[in-house]
């Protein structure tokens, strides 16, 4: 029964000890058992969108660390590759589309979209039912800010110039942008909930480039649009929102946009964490470079977080995506350290 999912207990506001423990990236290159399953996608979006390998890639965590979460194997990026903007993936570049101008915002065509993403969904259900009964299932989707910054810049970027230059040039148009990827969002997460996601997370990767006014409007507003729209059709729904590098702009964050949980990258302060706990379920917020330093720098960090977060509703994290240079030892040495901690 879902009962027993630990995770969900948590989002529900419940203390469980020891905390349910997932990292993100958790599926990804530095397992061995990845990079020869990587092998047999000619590209990354074939990898997301064949269910035969993204289920593999998806459980072969879980085979190895017995994780309490498990997070479709996925893409950020699926919705704009979705919208036709030619998303690409470099080797030693990363992710690539053609920018979108004003006029590309306004020629946008959203039909059909769902049925483009459907091999997404067959992973869920896949999944779903793979999974040991105990093992949350995580669905997620890339926040509207986010996904616009790349949409506009047609590439990462070190701050996010074009996106907010655009914004503030035109911003009628990057509404609307943002408004219609927060629609599609919202669709994209009922999907995956309906085949089988017993939680979904929401990730503002670039929601810290933004100053408090243009994260109310730009992070905020597009976030809370998504909730709503979930919660509309599927009232039961559990959602993280995940707003990295918003710093003090967290405070007030979980309430605004309707989230039961709130991620926390590792720049947030144990003390300020604390402080959001009060409120509810809090994730994170582990360094990830602990994963590739190990020895004591990583039990120190573990035991900080667990001394200060443990006597409250808490998902044990990382504060971002493990890297490719950890070394999985340091996650089996993670997961001892947190189930054998002691208050």
């Amino acid at each position: 029964m879902s009962e027993t999912r630990k995770l969900l207990r948590v989002l529900d506001g419940e203390t469980v000890f020891p905390p349910p423990i997932w990292i993100m990236r958790q599926a990804g290159r530095y397992l061995p058992e990845y990079r020869e399953t990587r092998k047999q996608a000619p590209n990354f979006l074939d990898l997301c969108y064949t269910p035969d390998l993204a289920v593999e890639v998806t459980m072969q965590p879980i085979r190895r660390y017995g994780f309490d979460a498990s997070i479709l194997f996925s893409d950020i990026l699926v919705i704009p590759d979705a919208l036709d903007r030619n998303v690409r993936f470099v080797a030693g570049e990363g992710p690539q589309m053609d920018p979108i101008d004003v006029k590309g915002i306004d020629n946008l065509i959203t039909d059909g979209f769902i049925e483009h993403l459907a091999p997404v969904f067959e992973t869920v259900r896949r999944l779903r039912a793979d999974l040991p009964n105990e093992t949350t299932l995580l669905g997620f989707c890339g926040a509207p800010w986010t996904v616009a910054t790349y949409m506009i810049a047609g590439h990462g970027t070190p701050d996010q110039a074009p996106a907010r230059l655009f914004a503030y040039e035109h911003e009628a148009s990057f509404m609307k942008l943002l408004n219609l990827l927060a629609d599609m969002s919202a669709e994209y997460l009922i999907a995956q909930i309906d085949a089988g996601a017993d939680a979904v997370q929401i990730f503002d990767s670039w929601a810290g480039v933004l100053g408090e006014k243009e994260f109310e409007k730009f992070a905020i507003g597009p976030v809370k649009r998504i909730i709503d729209q979930v919660r509309a059709k599927r009232p039961n729904a559990k959602i993280i929102a995940f707003a990295k590098g918003a710093g003090i702009l967290l405070r007030g964050y979980r309430q605004a946009v309707g989230s039961d949980g709130i991620g926390l990258d590792w720049s947030v302060p144990l003390s300020f964490a604390k402080e959001l706990q009060k409120d509810g379920a809090v994730q994170g917020n582990l360094d990830p470079m602990l994963m590739i330093a190990g020895g004591k720098a990583l039990d120190d960090g573990i035991d900080q977080i667990m001394e200060t977060l443990s006597d409250g509703p808490l998902i044990f994290n990382l504060g971002h995506g493990i890297t490719p240079q950890a070394d999985p030892e340091n996650v089996t040495r993670l997961i001892e350290r947190v189930r054998s901690y002691q208050k």
